[in-house]
């Protein structure tokens, strides 16, 4: 006889297998802890990670002069920057519709921001051109006008450029209208170009097209009805000085022909110069190279300039260059803010550490009362302890009058503590030296004081008892309070522009300046992302060095 063992899954209480089971039960736990800390994760998603991988974005997008002028950026690929040449006629044709729209949208003045950051002068050029674009185009238009007082009518261009087949133009140039000015313009147009128009005025049909979609969506006009912009007389006119155009003129019998014929006999009293004489009597900055230059480099969507420039350096025609040595800053800052946030740390270490000290070794009750002390910067404004600097610091304020009064210091040489590193070290040791103390004593309150008395025992003179027993223990707090002053302080600038003047002042008071006031955004992302790197490459090496398990806050 022999006996038989049940080989079968081991059954939970339901009957169910017992590892599904567990199986589901953990799952039932992951799905319970993770909805725990979505909240925070979703906090952290949007109040940290978007905002970094939106600055790094800005700091190498350069969209809005392939989208403000895509026809431009087009026709110059074929020009060969550094010449010494201006382009042709035919990118200054481009130029013309496109600056046209541009001022019509009034997105030429940002186009002109984004380039004077690279060229000092053209926010004026783009500003002015923008306003005198109407003249180019009624040397064109007035002459029509004339030899047929068709051309003024609003029904005649609409009955002329109206049809069939340039479905596809108008949705080109809609997403042209969409990419500069953001969106909104997916309208009904009530407006289609006609293929015919399109093969024999295709400069015309495209300024017409972008006059139509702009009228009926963003001016809520009715296309037939209203007379389009000067740039579509220019467009035509640009159209009219093409022989073959001339040719395919004399044998159109559509709508318009007779009018058009008519503009093709009377060539001579249209304007005989090209659109570059036109731009280069408007301004002739237009015929400088280095304008054009400067369009052609940063024509791509995506740059590096701005990253260049935040390391001194530019990119040119020529490639990658330094910056005249009058505009090289940036990286005599950077240099700056590491090695004052070094020192500021440094003096928050040797001030906080004996206050951490006697707070930790001291009877509960008077640490306590000390410990408000400590507490008591952070009740106050930093704005108004800053200024409360200020007043003590200059040459005629409290410290020198103490010292003068004193006779440490002649009255007509008294120190110079404002407007330079010594006053931000000073301010910033003050307000930052609570975030060194607090660690230091978390940690101190942890160490067992038996230690010292069982080394003082063993022979140890008081100094040797701290430094090899008392010391290694608080190194912790030291590295935790280090981490937390160095990088706070690398990212101050209410303070050291209050009390830094010129000499004092951080690359984060330079990363405001652009924010707030020049608006170079890429530039200010681009500092920010290398302060950002420099920040994790420090904490980087300070892990492989010290070791970051080594930081604590007590306990």
């Amino acid at each position: 006889m022999s006996d038989s063992t049940d080989t079968g899954p081991v059954l939970a209480a339901d009957g169910s297998p017992l590892k599904q089971s567990l199986a589901r039960a953990l799952r039932r736990e992951k799905m319970r802890a993770l909805a725990l800390i979505a909240p925070l994760l979703l906090f952290v998603v949007l109040t940290f990670i978007i905002p970094i991988l939106s600055m790094l974005f800005r700091s190498v997008e350069n969209q809005i002069v392939s989208d403000t002028m895509p026809g431009t950026v087009a026709a110059i690929q074929d020009w060969e920057a550094g010449t010494g040449e201006a382009p042709d006629e035919l990118v200054f044709q481009h130029l013309f519709i496109d600056l046209f729209n541009a001022s019509e949208a009034k997105e030429h003045t940002k186009l002109g921001t984004r380039l004077n950051y690279e060229q000092t002068g053209l926010s004026s050029l783009f500003r002015t051109s923008g306003r005198r674009l109407d003249d180019i185009g009624e040397t064109y238009q007035d002459p029509l006008e004339e030899i047929d007082p068709a051309f003024e009518e609003a029904d005649f261009w609409y009955s002329m450029m109206n049809g069939e087949g340039g479905e596809g133009l108008l949705e080109e140039r809609r997403d042209m209208w969409n990419a500069q000015i953001g969106g909104g313009m997916d309208g009904d147009v009530g407006f289609v170009p006609s293929s015919a128009m399109i093969d024999m005025l295709p400069w015309t049909t495209t300024a017409y097209t972008d006059w139509a979609i702009w009228a009926a969506i963003e001016d809520e006009d009715v296309v037939a009805e209203e007379e389009p912009w000067e740039a579509v007389y220019g467009a035509l006119g640009m159209d009219l000085r093409n022989p073959e155009t001339a040719a395919a003129i004399a044998a159109y019998d559509g709508p318009g022909a007779e009018q058009l014929q008519a503009a093709v006999a009377n060539m001579d009293q249209l304007p005989q110069i090209g659109f570059r004489e036109a731009f280069a009597e408007m301004d002739e900055d237009w015929l400088d190279p280095e304008v054009w230059d400067t369009i052609a480099v940063y024509s791509p969507r995506f740059t590096s300039g701005y990253f260049l420039t935040a390391v001194d350096l530019k990119l040119s025609a020529e490639g990658v260059t330094a910056q005249p040595e009058d505009r090289q800053l940036y990286i005599k800052l950077f240099n700056r803010t590491l090695f004052m946030s070094l020192v500021i740390t440094g003096s928050c270490i040797l001030l906080g550490y004996p206050v951490a000290w006697l707070l930790a070794n001291l009877p509960l009750r008077t640490a306590n009362v000390l410990m408000i002390l400590v507490l008591l910067p952070f009740w106050t404004s930093l704005l108004v302890r800053t200024s409360a600097w200020k007043v003590l610091l200059q040459q005629q304020g409290v410290i020198n009058e103490i010292l003068v009064w004193l006779g440490f210091v002649d009255d007509a040489n008294r120190l110079i503590l404002m407007n330079n590193q010594t006053g931000t070290i000073i301010a910033m040791t003050h307000i930052l030296l609570p975030f060194m103390i607090l660690p230091l004593y978390s940690v101190m309150k942890t160490i067992d004081p038996s230690y010292l008395r069982a080394a003082k025992s063993l022979g140890a003179t008081n100094f040797v008892a701290f430094w090899r027993v008392y010391f290694p223990q608080s190194v912790p707090g030291i590295g935790a309070g280090s981490i937390l002053v160095f990088i706070l302080s690398i990212g101050y600038y209410i303070t050291p522009e209050i009390v830094g003047g010129t000499d004092g002042v951080f690359i984060s008071n330079r990363i405001a300046y652009h924010i707030s006031s020049s608006l170079n955004w890429g530039l200010a992302a681009a500092l920010g992302s290398i302060l950002l790197v420099v920040v994790l490459v420090l904490y980087w090496l300070y892990d492989r060095i010290v070791g970051i398990d080594n930081v604590k806050l007590g306990g």
